[in-house]
This record gives C-alpha cells, structure tokens and sequence, in this order.
C-alpha cells in the first residue's frame, strides 16, 4: 500500500490491493480509492489512454482521466477499470469485467464493456459485530 500512496494513489481509509493487480502510476493523484475497497488478484486500474491521439488531437484530449473507487467496493479477479469512471459505494465488478463508463452505487456490473447485471442485497438487521468490521475482516 505504502508504494502506491507515494506514487500518487490516493487510498484513504482500509482498502486490500493484491499484490498482482496494477495500478496506474503514470501521472500522479488521478485514481482514488476509498475505504473498504477490495481490489483482487490481476485487476488492472488505467487512468490513461494514448489511443485518444489517434482519434483527436491533444489539445481536444490529452489522454489523461481520474478514476474513484467509492467506499465497500470489490474489483473481481482480472477485472479492468478504464479512465473517467466512478464506481458507487458497495458495488461489485465482476471478473474479467472491462469497465469504461461509471458505476453507480449498490449494483453488480460484468462483462465487456461491463453493464448492470445485478443489485447488491441489503441487509435488513446487520449484527453489530458486522457493523464495526470491514468488508476485508467481514470475508474472512
């Protein structure tokens, strides 16, 4: 986590990043993740993409975006994340997902390019044990 944060990844609160997946350190505070996040094995979070000077010029666009991991967010194994997207709080990629627009919270998105494919049940009574863990000690 530490190496992430002096790249430029701003991770705030408890988030779990496995030491597979790659997150984009190309230009500095563009992908925020936040508290509860879990990120699995061979996910792929890009916050660039220079494929965009094939189709404007760099004063139209100059490749660069943010993403944001909103709270309680889990990233299936070998899920990608592309630029200028947000995911919603409690929400699930599903793996091998290709996200390219944002996620709006509670839901479950898969495929490629990723679409809603489920919503994320709610918990009636939460135990309060449940309620003073996070979604990483909650899954152990």
């Amino acid at each position: 986590m530490l190496r992430y944060r002096l790249l430029g990844v701003r991770l705030e609160g408890r988030v779990f990043i496995s030491h597979k997946a790659e997150i984009d350190t190309t230009v500095r505070d563009r992908i925020t993740i936040k508290d509860g996040c879990v990120i699995t094995s061979g996910v792929k979070i890009v916050a660039h993409d220079q494929a965009s000077y094939l189709l404007r010029s760099p004063q139209e666009d100059d490749g660069l975006g943010f993403v944001t991991l909103n709270e309680n967010v889990f990233v299936g194994v070998n899920a990608v994340i592309l630029r200028n997207v947000t995911i919603g709080a409690n929400s699930i990629v599903a793996a091998g997902a290709v996200v390219t627009k944002s996620v709006p919270a509670n839901v479950i998105v898969g495929g490629v390019p990723a679409k809603i494919i489920g919503t994320v049940p709610r918990r009636s009574v939460p135990s309060p044990e449940a309620e003073k863990m996070s979604p990483i000690e909650s899954a152990r």
